[in-house]
């Protein structure tokens, strides 16, 4: 794995959101060899060639799902940028957004002209205003340039992305459940199989969904070839990827290193360490809907296979760390809550398994718990995880069966105190 100084993302200079930095930088020329050459098989091998990997959550191999797409039997296709980022401890896609807008615009246009869609759009959260305000400026500015709309550079080719503003919940950011609330659905995931969106998308067809740090990557891949993007990262998750970072570190912010470097570097060399010099207790490498890893485990490799094969993944690579001071059962309670409420209530066992497990752990954290509980809490994540149209009831199983199996002593150590003892004991009354 070749390695890189740690960068905590800044813009360019000026305002990079403007198309003349963009322009300066060799923004667009990708796009314009696109429109010459008109070869989507020929993008497709480079994507393959580089063996990029979807940035939010899977790893999919980019090129293969381009590939499905364009090669589909049904001709009329949909291509749909998923800017909806409702997990918790990410923002590297709003990053991008606010502040490399053009970048972005030039992948969506790429990936819509290469499957030849139909309808091309961009599904924003409804909550980044600013983010919002500047992909429409760059939109408008591209127009001016006459890089999108009608005859683009007199090739007779016309292509428009439709920014759709998204009103949904954390559900709403899966890829069915975005669709569906695209056409004027409630947010609910499809089951996969058969409601993959390359076979049965928006409207029933097939329709190609990349998130914002993918199609981001399109266009450097394209100009500078896909030796350059394999320089850096492994050789299964080449490139680099932008890491979140939050939680107890003294300089959390986005980060974009080469896949594979492990977590301690992250950790101490990018964060800077743990606030107030205190120690690692935990780190959810991929969001709350991954497994946790403890302080014996900081120097996993931070990519797709690595994680997978310690029994965790790298998500969307939202990175957040728990300190030795932190109660896990508070911790444990606060995400199990945010599950029970993001929960779109379609499938059974996930409005029902999601509300029992934050009301068993809610239970032990505030001094009311027992044993009986903490059996209880291990059956329920054994009837439920797995059984959901999307991963959001295994999201919380793997949550409690963690945070049990790395801090059981601190459940118990809750239920025989009956309180938290992380908390100061409550003064006496007469």
């Amino acid at each position: 794995m070749n390695t890189m100084k740690p960068r905590l993302l800044f813009p360019l200079e000026g305002k990079p959101w403007e198309i003349e930095p963009y322009l300066r930088h060799g923004g667009y020329e990708a796009w314009k060899q696109c429109l010459a050459n008109n070869a989507p098989d020929g993008v497709i091998a480079q994507l393959k060639q580089a063996h990029l990997r979807g940035r939010g959550g899977a790893g999919f191999p980019t090129g293969l799902k381009w590939e499905k797409v364009f090669h589909h039997r049904v001709q009329e296709r949909y291509f749909v940028c998923n800017a909806g980022e409702h997990e918790p401890g990410t923002f590297k896609d709003r990053y991008l957004l606010k502040h490399y807008p053009h970048q972005l615009l030039e992948g969506c246009l790429i990936a819509a002209r290469t499957v030849q869609a139909k309808n091309s759009y961009i599904y924003i959260n409804h909550e980044f205003e600013e983010e919002r305000i500047n992909f429409k400026l760059a939109i408008e500015q591209a127009r001016s340039q006459g890089l999108l709309g009608k005859n683009i550079l007199g090739t007779g080719y016309d292509l428009e992305i439709e920014v759709f503003e998204g009103f949904g919940s954390y559900v709403a950011g899966e890829e069915t459940a975005m669709l569906e609330s695209m056409q004027g659905r409630p947010a609910m995931p499809k089951q996969k199989p058969p409601f993959y969106p390359t076979e049965f998308g928006l409207h029933g067809k097939p329709t190609l969904v990349n998130n914002v740090e993918t199609l981001s990557n399109i266009p450097q891949i394209l100009r500078n070839g896909a030796e350059w993007f394999t320089q850096v990262g492994t050789e299964k998750c080449p490139g680099t990827m932008l890491f979140s970072l939050s939680g107890a570190v003294n300089r959390p912010g986005v980060y974009e290193l080469p896949l594979g470097t492990p977590l301690r570097y992250l950790i101490e060399e990018c964060g800077e360490g743990i606030h107030h010099g205190r120690g690692v207790k935990a780190v959810f490498p991929g969001g709350p809907s991954f497994s946790m890893v403890g302080p014996d485990q900081l120097d996993l490799h931070m990519d797709f296979d690595s994680l997978k094969k310690a029994g965790t993944g790298l998500g969307s690579a939202g990175v957040i760390v728990v300190d030795d001071a932190t109660c896990m059962v508070e911790q444990t309670l606060h995400m199990s809550q945010f599950f029970e409420a993001e929960s779109c209530g379609q499938c059974p066992p996930c409005r029902i398994g999601t509300g029992e497990l934050a009301t068993l752990v809610a239970k032990i954290e505030h001094g009311e718990g027992t044993q009986k509980d903490l059996d209880q809490m291990l059956q329920v994540c054994g009837f439920v995880k797995g059984t959901g149209f999307c991963t959001l009831v295994t999201g919380a199983s793997i949550l409690v069966q963690h945070s049990l199996r790395l801090f059981q002593h601190e459940f118990e150590e809750h239920i025989k105190l009956q309180r938290c003892p992380f908390k100061p004991v409550p003064a006496a009354t007469t």
